[in-house]
């Protein structure tokens, strides 16, 4: 069975930020990735936006002001990865 975008999502974010003491799997798909949840933080952030865009060929401009929606939780970054796969590239048009 494929592995699916949030289970790829939670390792990208295990293995680029070092989480040593985090299994991939105990993250919760709906749950906080800043704050209360896994206890990211603004440098985490950055670091996993260029993973995010290495990995997925995808990004967020810095001041897009749905960036904190984008970033929330696993659930709501795959589906921006998504949303975001689906739009024709520049290229084509």
């Amino acid at each position: 069975m494929a592995e699916s975008l949030e289970d790829r999502l939670k390792a990208l974010i295990v293995e680029t930020l070092v989480l040593e003491d985090v299994d991939p799997a105990s993250i919760e798909t709906d749950a906080a990735l800043f704050g209360e949840g896994l206890g990211l933080d603004s440098i985490d952030a950055l670091e996993l936006a260029l993973a995010i865009h290495s990995e997925f060929g995808v990004r967020t401009q810095e001041d897009d002001p749905n960036n904190r929606e984008y970033y929330y939780s696993v659930k709501s970054l795959a589906e921006f990865i998504r949303r975001e796969q689906e739009k024709p590239s520049a290229a084509e048009a």
